[in-house]
């Protein structure tokens, strides 16, 4: 089930270059069809809403992630970045006779949330842990809900990125979109060419692709260009090329999505 991306409205370099709605990549994470397989969404938030019931809180949270799945390698590398990984539970969906367990656990949220749920069991998931719920299985929702609420964590910690700051919001967003509709594996090559080689002027004169400092933006991007696979991958792109190696040193990056085994 694609997800639907939301299209920026910012006026900058990606919101420009992004000139027509799209939908995101194919969903990529675990999946068990239900009799029907009838997805649904779930669209909580947390902190949003006095009536909304989901305020941040440590220890208050699980997420459902699937080995793999892109969407879920950008919520790994979401939680690491932000310092998250401690207070915020994550179990890891490999295939159902490998971790039955988990998804008998993820079933049983999914049929507290929805009663008599019929629908895939879809990964990433946010759930509450209080309340067994699945709060979202929106993965841009998860991510902006990670990335703007500090009270997930134990304490506050210093030096952690302001991964989506007001200001380059638009701009995050817009960048998504282009990456949801350019680059990726089925993308039309000459577009995804074009977009490429745009990405890569945009990394000459800074070190992130939005600026001096690493945004959800980078997240995306780095994601997007591991996912391309030998026929697409920027190698004639130098700039893009240094900026894929360097973030995979990073330990967030690193550390991917990977089940205990």
């Amino acid at each position: 089930m694609p997800e639907t991306v939301s299209r920026g409205s910012g006026t900058g370099t990606f919101a420009t270059a992004v000139r027509a709605a799209v939908t995101g990549t194919p969903a990529c994470g675990a999946v068990v069809p239900g009799p029907s397989a009838r997805p649904h969404r779930f669209r909580g938030r947390i902190g949003v809403g006095l009536a909304g019931g989901f305020y941040p809180a440590p220890h208050r949270y699980q997420l459902y992630l699937s080995e793999g799945c892109q969407r879920s390698l950008r919520v790994s590398i979401t939680l690491a970045l932000l310092g998250l990984e401690n207070s915020t539970a994550t179990t890891v969906l490999t295939r159902p006779a490998e971790t039955p367990d988990a998804f008998a656990a993820l079933r049983r949220a999914y049929e507290a949330t929805w009663h008599h749920y019929d629908g895939p069991l879809t990964a990433p998931a946010l759930c509450d842990r209080w309340s067994g719920r699945v709060v979202s299985n929106h993965t841009p929702d998860i991510l902006r809900d990670l990335a703007d609420l500090s009270g997930l964590r134990d304490e506050e910690a210093a030096g952690l990125p302001a991964l989506r700051p007001p200001s380059l919001a638009a701009e995050i967003d817009a960048l998504r979109e282009l990456l949801a509709r350019d680059v990726t594996p089925t993308a039309r090559p000459a577009a995804r060419a074009a977009t490429l080689s745009l990405l890569d002027h945009q990394l000459s004169s800074r070190r992130y692709v939005l600026g001096d400092e690493i945004t959800a933006a980078d997240v995306d991007l780095w994601v997007a260009l591991t996912h391309l696979g030998t026929d697409g991958a920027p190698t004639a792109c130098p700039r893009l090329d240094a900026y894929v190696r360097r973030l995979g040193r990073h330990p967030a990056f690193a550390g991917g999505v990977r089940a205990a085994r």
